[in-house]
């Protein structure tokens, strides 16, 4: 088993870990540890490189949770590394991946709708919702509140959870479609308190203020109910 050291600490920005084995056909490295986030949940795979005996390793992608894509040769197996992020890449996902909560939170609390979809890149994304109807108007009211949250400094709080415990939370699972695979024993949740709390596996930051102003850039029908918003943050 990985210990998936991004799952408690979101700001690690390197780390000590060994190889436990390579993917030949894919060029890829198997880590004891590792605080590379693999992707998911809408939010894009960590960058960044290993470190062996002075030699870089740049990290192309990273799959299945653990196996780490390098370009060039790979490090032994058994060999020591070190991780480094590409932190400000990383940083500015976990103010998006923060801020994608606070618009999920608002537009749940204040209009009762669920999440249909979503995605993001550093400082931007978007997110689907089932709205009948969405107007300018509506537009400006939501990036109020939003800002409002944001300038409300909400600590940010992770927990892992038993699956059991996790499932009491009343509505723990925001999107239309609940994506938690059947037996996981253990719920990561996220909790923006005082607002949100959602099953949630990616990086955040720790409080609210950290994400700045939110801006709705566009809005969109998608068909039927579903409609989409846009954001960006400064940089």
């Amino acid at each position: 088993m990985t210990s998936l050291l991004y799952q408690r600490d979101s700001y690690l920005r390197q780390f000590d870990a060994r190889v436990t084995g390579h993917d030949v056909a894919q060029n890829g490295v198997l880590l004891d540890q590792t605080a590379f986030y693999p992707g998911g949940g809408g939010q894009p795979h960590d960058l960044g490189h290993l470190i062996h005996e002075g030699q870089s390793y740049p990290i192309k992608q990273i799959v299945r949770g653990n196996l780490h894509i390098l370009e060039g040769n790979l490090p032994p197996i058994g060999s020591a590394v070190q991780g480094v992020l590409d932190w400000d890449r990383r940083y500015k996902l976990m103010r998006t991946h923060t801020a994608m909560h606070i618009l999920c939170g608002v537009v749940w609390r204040d209009y009762g709708a669920s999440v249909t979809g979503g995605n993001m890149e550093p400082l931007n994304g978007r997110m689907d919702f089932e709205f009948e109807r969405l107007q300018k108007e509506l537009v400006g009211e939501i990036e109020a509140r939003i800002n409002a949250e944001v300038a409300a400094a909400h600590d940010i709080r992770v927990q892992i959870l038993p699956r059991e415990v996790a499932f009491q939370i009343p509505d723990l699972i925001r999107t239309k479609i609940n994506l938690l695979p059947e037996g996981i024993p253990e719920v990561r949740t996220v909790e923006i308190v005082g607002l949100d709390l959602q099953a949630d596996g990616g990086t955040h930051v720790a409080n609210t203020r950290e994400v700045g102003r939110m801006r709705i850039a566009d809005y969109k029908s998608k068909g039927g109910i579903n409609k989409r918003l846009y954001i960006e943050l400064d940089s």
